[in-house]
């Protein structure tokens, strides 16, 4: 069973990395619809490159054995913001229902991931030893 159960998780590990990956580019580059949402929408000039960078870090997590769950945790947060985001300055229309979509798959790839290696967290893995 604990087979099936990391075998799915790489599977969900992968899927965020994909997601979170392909847009790097756009956060990196200066893709003009990206400036906008982080410069008018959210209010945040230059905040592209600081949750683009944040973004990379979880991608890098999530890809070695050892801090997968740290990865699946920051993935999850930055996922949150951006859910977030969308439902109070970005929108849903257009192509920004594309990218809330796909932030909403980030997000459940990440706690998918956090409940399958839960006990790898030292806080979650110090309470369920006291159980």
């Amino acid at each position: 069973m604990k087979n099936k159960a990391y075998i799915f998780s790489w599977i969900a590990q992968l899927i965020a990395v994909v997601i979170m990956g392909q847009t790097l580019f756009f956060k990196f580059t200066g893709h003009p619809e990206t400036i906008a949402i982080f410069e008018e929408k959210l209010n945040m000039p230059g905040g592209q490159y600081v949750i683009g960078i944040a973004e990379l870090i979880a991608c890098i997590l999530l890809l070695i054995p050892t801090s997968v769950a740290y990865g699946a945790l920051l993935g999850a947060g930055l996922m949150t913001g951006a859910i977030i985001g969308h439902i109070t300055h970005i929108g849903w229309e257009g192509n920004h229902l594309t990218l809330g979509i796909m932030a909403i798959i980030t997000l459940v790839s990440c706690i998918s991931v956090l409940i399958i290696r839960r006990s790898e967290l030292p806080f979650i893995k110090s309470a369920l030893k006291e159980q």
